[in-house]
């Protein structure tokens, strides 16, 4: 964990070299799979988090466990952004590539824009290797990269010397290289080192020599770029102490962030929490770290499949507990017909769905929104389901707190859309006070609840709340309250089987009139000056590259709105007079506009969609290109 300090935390710098304050920089890490880049990317991230800047990444990686080494599609990335001030996105283009290989240039090249700084482990760039990615000719001699400031480092061979006295194989030796760079990279932009240092000793503390050999190639990358004519300028990008308010703050992911929401929100209905779940990329963190909680009263189960998973979790929903179960897109399409059982039931279910690319098994580490009509429609019958969708990675936790407080106020099933770009990615999250967090004890009946004709007293496990129009949350086993379960339809007030047509429609409609009526906030547009005719319009995980691109257009002086939508069923209830107060209103979504056309469907709006499916977030730049069209647009 990586706590927001201030204090001492500048590197030693001798210098005798020159210093440069930027205000923002974006890395790129990028290398085979095998080559730990996503470990020394999430390295320089902690540290980065602890020096006091904000940031945003990306990593990015195959889906294979070991994709093909030294191959285009081997290729594993990990993106980081950080700055002097409030930030929100990993950045459109690395102003730094750490190349490990001639994959990783040839892969990453078009992203790097000229003038940039790229570093090569030039040990890697044999015949074979090139060949395999199809150079005809190594790049480093030519003129090819003559647009860039290539920095070319022996990464290998200075590894395995700085390690001679380790008694490692070459093999092992190999293997620290990624330290090398961090080391390197850690010089380059004043980074702390001592958080590294603990790190690797406590991921070692079993193997001791490979943790020193680790410690050992770390500090010679440090050095290296210390003593070497090759690098003249370090750089320094100060701490962003005007993006944040005062308080304790930690590097967080989107993955991590929910599943603290998960925890708190079991805390604070005072409800053990149990999590249902089979593995699935990229949700399967989630499983992994309530595992960690057995202190809080989580329970985990890891089923055989995603329907023992969801019966599981809906299981323990009836049982008394804040149930939860975790998956991607495909399990989502397996759980279907469980999830219309829980809307029947009307118990409280989670249903965290991390979107990823589809259909299908589709693109497993890639995001995508492309789940939002699965979520609305996707279960036989009329079955409405109320949708939160988080905005950043930070945002998951309260936006798991808030599925929490729908699903057992209104007791229904909630789904929790996140992405695969949330999930992975971090930035800095305020520590929240536990005072702060809503109160949402739960109170279950404890006898009967309604009187007959005669004056006898019975419970009725379908007489709803009139303000809510949830039924009681019976525990099974108590004295009086024993009652039937099951997906037959149930008459109204007593839960017995029915199969009458108009108890049918009766209580067809009052489900979704209690999804309609849940309490949401208005939704609030920011629109500076009052007079913006455009609105871009989003939801989930566009809300970092939808702000980035409208902060750009404000500073050149143009007039545009901007709104997001967290809860997606239902809407807003301002959601139509707000699409009706600007002349053009156009909705980015990286799906092919599934916001779009339920808005056209509810509202008759006239809403104008950008789409992108390529499996990434969408680029600021892009975004404000297509934004300034619409501004002008008759």
């Amino acid at each position: 964990m990586a706590v927001h300090t201030v204090e001492s935390n500048e590197s030693p710098h001798s210098g005798s070299k020159d210093v440069r304050r930027l205000d923002r920089v974006i890395i790129r890490f990028a290398g085979d799979s095998g080559d730990g880049m996503q470990l020394t990317g999430d390295r320089f991230t902690s540290e980065t988090a602890s020096f006091g800047n904000d940031l945003s990444t990306l990593p990015n990686f195959p889906a294979e466990i070991r994709a093909p080494a030294g191959t285009l599609l081997g290729v594993s990335s990990f993106q980081l952004h950080f700055a002097d001030h409030d930030i929100l996105t990993p950045g459109d283009a690395p102003n730094v590539l750490v190349a490990m290989n001639p994959a990783a240039l040839k892969a990453n090249i078009d992203d790097v824009p000229r003038g940039a700084e790229i570093i090569v482990n030039t040990d890697e760039f044999t015949s074979r290797a090139l060949q395999k990615v199809g150079y005809a000719s190594n790049p480093l001699e030519g003129n090819a990269l003559d647009a860039y400031q290539v920095h070319p480092v022996p990464l290998t061979a200075l590894t395995v010397e700085a390690l001679k006295s380790h008694g490692l194989s070459r093999k092992d030796a190999d293997r620290c290289k990624n330290m090398f760079a961090l080391g390197l990279l850690s010089w380059m932009y004043h980074r702390p080192t001592e958080g590294t240092e603990r790190f690797l000793r406590a991921k070692f503390a079993k193997k001791p020599d490979i943790a020193e050999a680790n410690v050992t190639a770390f500090r010679a990358g440090w050095n290296f770029g210390e003593t070497t004519e090759d690098f003249a300028v370090s750089y320094e990008v100060a701490p962003a102490t005007e993006a944040f308010p005062a308080g304790t703050y930690r590097n967080i992911s989107g993955n991590l962030a929910l599943s603290y929401g998960l925890i708190a929100a079991g805390r604070q209905t005072g409800l053990p929490l149990f999590l249902g779940a089979y593995p699935i990329t990229p949700a399967s963190d989630i499983l992994h770290e309530l595992s960690k909680h057995k202190n809080f009263g989580v329970r985990t189960f890891q089923a055989e499949d995603e329907i023992a998973a969801i019966g599981a979790a809906l299981g323990a929903a009836f049982g008394g507990s804040l149930a939860v179960t975790s998956n991607s897109g495909p399990g989502v399409a397996l759980k279907s017909e469980t999830i219309g059982l829980a809307v029947s039931l009307e118990l409280p279910l989670l249903i965290v769905d991390v979107q990823r690319g589809g259909p299908s098994t589709g693109l497993p580490t890639k995001t995508e929104q492309a789940d939002l009509l699965q979520a609305m429609y996707g279960r036989n019958g009329e079955a409405p389901v109320p949708i939160v969708a988080p905005k950043t990675p930070a945002d998951c936790f309260d936006a798991a707190i808030e599925a929490a407080r729908i699903a057992v106020t209104y007791r229904t099933p909630v789904f929790l859309l996140s992405d695969g770009y949330l999930a992975n990615g971090s930035e800095p999250w305020r520590v929240p006070q536990v005072d702060a967090l809503p109160e949402m004890l739960v109170q279950f009946p404890q006898g009967p609840n309604h009187v007959l004709d005669d004056g006898s007293e019975v419970f009725w496990p379908y007489k709803r709340d009139p303000r809510t129009l949830a039924r009681p949350w019976a525990i099974p086993g108590t004295p009086g309250l024993e009652h039937r379960i099951g997906g037959i339809e149930k008459q109204d007030g007593t839960g017995n089987i029915s199969y009458d047509p108009a108890n049918h429609d009766f209580m067809v409609r009052t489900r979704q009139a209690k999804i309609d009526n849940i309490d949401v906030p208005d939704l609030e547009a920011d629109d500076p000056g009052g007079d913006a005719t455009l609105l871009v319009l989003g939801w989930g995980s566009t809300y970092g590259p939808i702000t980035a691109a409208v902060r750009r257009l404000r500073r050149q002086g143009q007039s545009i709105a901007q709104a997001h939508l967290r809860h997606l069923n239902p809407f807003p209830a301002n959601l139509g007079e707000v699409l009706r107060s600007y002349d053009r209103v156009v909705i980015p979504e990286m799906n092919l506009g599934q916001l779009a056309l339920l808005l056209r469907g509810t509202y008759l709006a006239d809403v104008v969609s950008h789409t992108q499916v390529n499996g990434m977030p969408f680029k600021a730049e892009q975004l404000a290109a297509v934004l300034q069209e619409a501004l002008h647009a008759h």
